[in-house]
């Protein structure tokens, strides 16, 4: 089944899984203003160079880190005013996650895509909340998600009178602090008729694998991209940071800025090849 094609407004950034790769990449988490409007400076060198369409994501929360103590960042204001300066000056459109009904207007504001983390994508409140913004509604499919479930997900963002919709596979669990790409899920996940994106970096995370902290597994990015961008999907989405090691989330998973062009060149021809662009 083609799918439908789901464009940013003021943006030439179109999604689809027939289309032109998309690239939505940036940190896990805004950890300070100056190194997150750099490293959006950086990733917008790399993408036009290989000629791929960029969406900034970070996130101003992270609502559900392992522990207590763990960094969560600047919180929503703080971490939107940073988000609408990548946007104003760099041209950039962003994506940042909610996690509260609370929160939708007001992220709104400023961002292109609001994205349903994986552990809220049955928040029937959540989801409608975000719909009813008319933005770009990401969806991350749950990691305890059959494929097929995701047809449920697009009723309610529609019952909102929103269409623009996009899914999002990012692993299912296997076990205790372990995650499996079943590569079945995204064929599966086509046929809802929406654009399908793969999360390379959140699909080799370890959950909790550190104790206090999420593990991962970052040499298996690469080869599950290429297994997914082969099954034709619309965009990828990558965690970069400018040192994976001094992350302050998600370092073990996130890929290093200094690695992203090797990496993306050799997805973004096999994007090409798979769709005869």
């Amino acid at each position: 089944m083609k799918s439908k094609t789901v464009g940013l407004k003021g943006f030439n950034v179109k999604f689809s899984n027939e289309r032109p790769l998309v690239l939505v990449a940036g940190p896990c988490v805004i950890e300070n203003e100056k190194s997150t409007l750099e490293l959006a400076r950086k990733l917008k060198i790399i993408a036009k160079k290989l000629n791929v369409p960029l969406v900034f994501k970070a996130s101003y929360d992270k609502a559900n880190r392992s522990s207590v103590r763990s960094f969560r960042g600047p919180g929503i204001l703080g971490g939107l005013k940073v988000l609408a300066r990548v946007k104003k000056e760099l041209k950039i459109p962003v994506l940042t996650d909610v996690h509260s009904v609370s929160d939708v207007e007001l992220a709104a504001e400023t961002c292109d895509v609001l994205q349903i983390p994986a552990f809220l994508c049955r928040q029937t409140d959540l989801i409608v909340a975000a719909a009813r913004t008319g933005l770009c509604v990401n969806v991350k499919k749950g990691q305890f998600l059959a494929p097929e479930d995701v047809g449920n997900i697009a009723g309610k963002i529609r019952s909102a009178g929103n269409n623009t919709i996009l899914f999002t596979e990012r692993g299912t669990s296997f076990g205790y602090h372990n995650l499996v790409v079943d590569m079945r899920s995204i064929p599966v996940m086509k046929e809802a008729g929406y654009p399908v994106v793969f999360d390379a970096t959140h699909s080799v995370q370890l959950p909790s694998g550190k104790g206090s902290s999420s593990g991962g597994q970052k040499e298996f990015v690469l080869p599950l991209s290429k297994a997914a961008v082969s099954l034709g999907i619309s965009a990828l989405f990558v965690e970069v940071h400018k040192n994976p090691k001094k992350a302050l989330s998600d370092g073990s998973n996130s890929l290093s800025l200094s690695e992203l062009p090797c990496f993306l060149d050799t997805i973004i021809r096999l994007d090409r090849f798979i769709k005869k662009l």
